[in-house]
């Protein structure tokens, strides 16, 4: 590999990537699992968060407490979250102290005990979590987005799970969930930082000994794929009624993968529409008209399926005008495609946003991990900015027919019934 990239497999199939970076103070550790809540049966849906909460939680060699507190002993940080193809624990830390980050959280993640009692602790914390997520409408709405578009399918799911899934889930459910999932195959720990990389491999070696995650032979689990097409629902409109003073809309519709070639072409297309102050929503919606705070456009890519959606907080009494807009801009993108004059601005912001992310170890370390555990191969940044440099109009415009020319899905958080709302 390059710029200072290396790869070591272990005989279990658990990967080891670092990147060394000369003169930094700081490393960045994380213990990446290829398992998300896409993963889960509808009776287990939640099981991956749930156990990200319990996974910090006391080990035979460690309580709560004294994972956290030999963390912060030395200035550093530790935290997890999931998503819905993969669940990451990490820990950043003076370069001096990587080695006690090794083995803080390779403990964690490898030999959990999963007590009942903190089981019993953390349902309460979570049940708790998914109440307070109604409390947000502006987060509520992309969740009922992609519910819209996927469904019943995995995707479709809150990472969170329900009160409804995580109420009578059981320790023993939980414990054969991380047994069967958790294994070496599945696992990349990447490191970033003022690092060695044989020396971390002797770290992890050393922490995993005799754990769960010291396995049998085998190889590296490739690539998620899917096994097949994701369906998606029917164009169409979901009102979530709450009593709000701003309405939060999401209007849009499925997209491609993230393997998919046309990503790069997608990414500068989301730049121009929707991706900044100078981006044609924000100044159709925002700056022209100041019909709201806050107005963009995303993409979510997944190993098989993706979506693309136009964000917006307003009035409510402005909704209808605010929707006519932004319909009428990306039919307007999806006919006449991009000026070249944006075609060069939208690869500078996304060229721009590639590197000046990478400014940190932390975010190295997470681009590392993701290079390894989704698309099974590294690029440099160099590759990956020639590869935005090589994007045409041509490409740019095809895709913005191919996803804006679609019939839309609708999702609505706000005062608004299904008979109320005037696009229902």
């Amino acid at each position: 590999m390059q710029d200072g990239v290396r790869r070591t497999v272990l005989p279990s199939g658990l990967r080891i990537v670092t990147e060394a970076i000369p003169g930094s103070r700081s490393a960045s550790l994380g213990v990446w699992v290829g398992i998300g809540s896409r993963d889960e049966t509808p009776a287990m849906s939640g099981a991956s968060h749930f156990l990200e909460h319990l996974l910090f939680k006391g080990t035979p060699k460690r309580t709560a407490l004294q994972i956290s507190a030999e963390i912060e002993a030395v200035g550093g940080e530790t935290n997890a979250f999931t998503t819905k193809e993969y669940t990451c624990y990490y820990a950043r830390v003076l370069d001096v102290d990587l080695p006690l980050a090794v083995d803080v959280l390779c403990d964690a993640v490898a030999d959990s005990i999963l007590d009942p009692a903190d089981v019993e602790t953390e349902r309460a914390v979570i049940l708790e979590e998914i109440a307070m997520h109604e409390d947000e409408p502006g987060d509520e709405v992309h969740d009922v987005f992609t519910e819209a578009i996927f469904g019943d399918h995995p995707l479709g799911r809150l990472i969170s799970g329900t009160e409804e899934s995580v109420t009578p889930m059981s320790r023993t459910q939980i414990n054969s969930f991380y047994r069967r999932r958790y294994t070496p195959p599945q696992i990349v720990v990447a490191a970033a930082g003022n690092l060695d990389h044989a020396t971390v491999v002797r770290l992890v070696r050393k922490a995993i000994a005799g754990t769960a995650l010291d396995g049998t032979a085998a190889d590296p689990a490739a690539p998620r794929t899917g096994n097949k097409r994701v369906r998606h629902q029917k164009p169409h409109t979901i009102v979530r009624n709450r009593d709000t003073e701003q309405a939060h809309v999401v209007l849009g519709g499925p997209a491609i993968g993230r393997r998919d070639d046309r990503r790069f072409a997608l990414g500068v297309l989301n730049n121009v529409l929707g991706g900044g102050m100078s981006s044609r929503l924000f100044q159709e919606i925002r700056e022209k008209r100041g019909l709201a705070y806050s107005v963009y456009s995303y993409s979510s890519q997944y190993a098989d399926a993706g979506l693309f959606g136009v964000y917006a907080g307003c009035a409510p009494g402005k909704v209808e005008e605010v929707l006519d807009l932004a319909r009428t801009e990306l039919a307007r993108v999806a006919a006449d495609g991009l000026t070249d004059e944006e075609i060069i601005r939208g690869k500078g912001m996304v060229k721009g946003s590639y590197v000046l992310g990478l400014e940190d170890s932390g975010s190295r370390m997470s681009r590392l991990a993701k290079s390894e555990l989704l698309y099974g191969e590294w690029m440099s940044v160099d590759e990956l900015l020639g590869r935005v440099d090589a994007v045409t109009k041509d490409e740019v415009d095809a895709i913005a027919a191919d996803l804006l020319a679609q019939p839309m899905t609708l999702a609505v958080v706000g005062p608004f019934d299904e008979t109320q709302f005037p696009y229902a």
